[in-house]
C-alpha cells in the first residue's frame, strides 16, 4: 500500500510511505515548490530505470553473465504531455567484462521489464473515492 500526506515543512512537499519505506516528492521552484525532492514525473521516470536495471540484473545472474552494474540515464520530453504523449529516451550502460553476445542478450530483455511493458503497452484504470 502507498500512503501519502503533506509534510509539515514546505509548500508542496509530500511524504510517501511505500510498504514501510519513506520517500518524498516536491516540485521545482519554477512552479512554486522548493525542489527538496524529486517531482512526480521524476518518480515515474525513475520507476522505469529501476525496474529495467533490476530486471536486467536478475536475468544476468540467472544466466551467469558477469555484469557488475547497469547504469541508466533517462531523458524526458514531455512537451506533448497535454496531448497525451510522453516520451522517454533511455540510455543503458552495461558495466563488466561482457562479450558482444552477452550484451545483445541483455539488450533483448530491456522491454521485458514489467514497468516498461505497462508504460509502453498497458491500459491504466484509476478508481478514485473521496472520504
Amino acid at each position: 500500500m502507498i500512503q501519502l500526506e503533506k509534510t509539515s515543512d514546505g509548500i508542496y512537499r509530500q511524504r510517501i510511505q511505500i510498504d514501510g519505506h519513506e520517500i518524498f516528492a516536491d516540485v521545482k521552484a519554477g512552479v512554486g515548490g522548493e525542489d527538496t525532492a524529486p517531482d512526480p514525473h521524476g518518480l515515474l521516470d525513475s520507476s522505469l530505470a529501476a525496474c529495467t536495471a533490476i530486471t536486467l540484473t536478475m536475468f544476468a545472474k540467472r544466466r551467469g553473465i558477469p555484469v557488475e552494474s547497469i547504469n541508466i540515464d533517462i531523458e524526458r520530453d514531455d512537451s506533448k504531455e497535454k496531448a497525451g504523449e510522453y516520451n522517454l529516451a533511455m540510455n543503458i550502460e552495461f558495466v563488466g567484462n561482457l562479450t558482444e553476445e552477452q550484451r545483445q542478450q541483455l539488450a533483448g530483455i530491456v522491454e521485458k521489464c514489467p514497468i516498461h511493458k505497462l508504460l509502453s503497452h498497458g491500459t491504466f484504470n484509476i478508481t478514485t473515492t473521496i472520504s
